[in-house]
């Protein structure tokens, strides 16, 4: 079932989200070689709790940390650990959740670690602009597909895949409610957009193949063919002349 959310609803969602927005900006100032990604962890929670607000994923279906840190070929839900340190020329995705006044926001960014190839630059772009290619659709009326559709259809065209076995999703009161969100499918499908609803997009697309595995700590998904992988995501509101980009500050 999908839930509408109400204007006051919507702001505390927001509320939630501009945390996770200023806790991506401040670790985006900070990446650099040297830094291990339990750092990165610390930092966030650190920030998370000063604004009064709590961790999402912290101890959510058992995860043991603040950051989802997915490093290269790593798709999503990578472990901070201070065992990895990042290296000049990594890519490293960063996901975070907050929660504040029973409501969630999150959004995710793939950043670069020092200077990285031409082709990690192109698929971090392609990643991005898909993202707000998928976003554009969201208008009341619009059908959910036709969010699938756009981001699909420029990732393909970049000579990229997306990852099918991952999905977006609505959030709320809960960081997943319906609806499920693909990034991948045919325009015209699935509920109508309706002003009310609170999405996450989250386009997670791959260089090589679009297939993952799970690895042995029954979290962290890489590609199947050790290609490059990047992650995008914002919460957004469907609002009657359009999207509302909840984690864009």
């Amino acid at each position: 079932m999908i839930i509408l959310k109400s204007l006051q609803e919507i702001a505390k969602i927001r509320n939630a989200s501009l945390i996770v927005a200023d806790v991506l900006e401040h670790i985006s100032s900070i990446i650099r070689p040297g830094i291990s990604t339990q750092d990165l962890d610390e930092i966030a929670e650190r920030l998370i709790l000063a604004a009064g607000a709590k961790p999402a994923f912290k101890g959510y279906r058992g995860y043991p940390k603040t950051l989802c840190t997915s490093l290269n070929n790593e798709v999503i839900h990578g472990i901070p650990s201070k065992d990895v340190v990042l290296k000049q020329g990594d890519i490293i995705s960063i996901d975070v959740g907050a929660i504040t006044e029973g409501f969630y926001g999150d959004a995710a960014i793939t950043l670069p670690v020092g200077t990285i190839t031409p082709a990690a630059e192109r698929l971090i772009r392609a990643t991005e602009e898909s993202l707000a290619r998928g976003i554009a659709q969201a208008k009341p009326g619009n059908h959910l597909s036709d969010i699938s559709h756009a981001v699909q259809s420029y990732v393909e065209s970049r000579g990229y895949s997306v990852v099918r076995e991952f999905v977006g999703h609505g959030l709320g009161r809960n960081m997943h409610e319906d609806p499920q969100i693909p990034n991948f499918g045919d325009r015209g499908k699935g509920p109508r957009l309706k002003a009310g609803m609170v999405l996450a997009v989250e386009p997670m697309v791959n260089a090589g193949v679009s297939a993952t595995v799970v690895k042995e700590d029954n979290w962290t998904a890489v590609t199947a063919d050790g290609s490059l992988s990047a992650h995008f995501e914002h919460t957004i509101a469907v609002m009657p002349d359009g999207p509302w980009i909840l984690t864009k500050k």
